[in-house]
């Protein structure tokens, strides 16, 4: 898919899913902006991506103030943005009798309200006829246990993408959702023992993990005029895990 000359924005772009989305886009011909939290990890996924066209934001999306980091890097480059990717998120499993409140401030503030505010301060910024994909994710629908305020997230995340698509439609901006499954990333190393993986991966239909690549193309496609006629709807990525699970 071609993206030459647009402008791109990724949240939480510096490993996993993000780092292998900003990759695609490069290499797709795009200008693309990632976001992230610690100044050495930004550091680290320039020097992998090695591009004139990367430039880094310094912004924890969840605060007001690394928002407004983002729209001032992206108002001082003055360019209308072209793609949006609100990806940035974080994760902690524990039983509800054993999560506390800041686990669950943390992860509404990243994952949800972090993902609210920069898309109502970046919609100025947006082009006409712009696409935004949003990182939900498989726990929407599934029931894990351990996983109640992480999948409410990715739930309420659902619903403000579905409502977004039609609050943008008069500009012609799509709105989408990719729900990854299990997938291979530093993310999941962090959540999840390692001897969990193989137990994850059988549970897919394709008995493996996703690798943040393959998520990075469906967003990419997303993102594309191949995409033209879809929006407000919710693509899973998941290799059969929500399918296998209702075998």
């Amino acid at each position: 898919m071609n993206f030459n000359k647009k402008n791109v924005v990724i949240t939480g772009g510096t490993t996993g899913i993000g780092l292998a989305t900003a990759k695609a886009f490069i290499k797709a011909g795009a200008n693309v902006w990632i976001t992230g939290r610690k100044a050495d990890n930004l550091q680290k996924a320039a020097n992998q991506i090695n591009s004139a066209n990367l430039k880094t934001v310094l912004a924890d999306t969840a605060d007001m103030n690394g928002i407004a980091a983002l729209v001032k890097a992206i108002t001082d480059n003055g360019a209308p943005l072209d793609v949006l990717f609100l990806n940035a998120g974080i994760a902690k499993f524990t039983p509800i009798e054993q999560t506390t409140e800041a686990d669950f401030d943390a992860q509404f503030n990243t994952n949800v309200k972090g993902h609210y505010f920069t898309l109502q301060k970046l919609i100025p910024h947006l082009a006409n006829g712009a696409a935004v994909v949003f990182t939900s994710s498989t726990v929407a629908t599934a029931t894990n246990i351990g996983t109640s305020v992480y999948s409410a997230t990715k739930g309420a995340l659902n619903k403000i993408a579905q409502i977004a698509a039609n609050e943008l439609a008069d500009r012609k901006i799509r709105v989408n959702i990719v729900s990854p499954g299990p997938v291979d990333t530093p993310a999941l190393d962090y959540v999840l023992p390692t001897d969990a993986k193989p137990h994850l991966a059988a549970a897919t239909s394709m008995k493996r993990l996703g690798a943040p690549d393959e998520i990075a193309k469906t967003v990419l496609f997303l993102a594309s005029d191949d995409a033209s006629f879809i929006t407000g709807a919710e693509l899973v990525a998941d290799g059969g895990y929500l399918t296998y699970a209702m075998k």
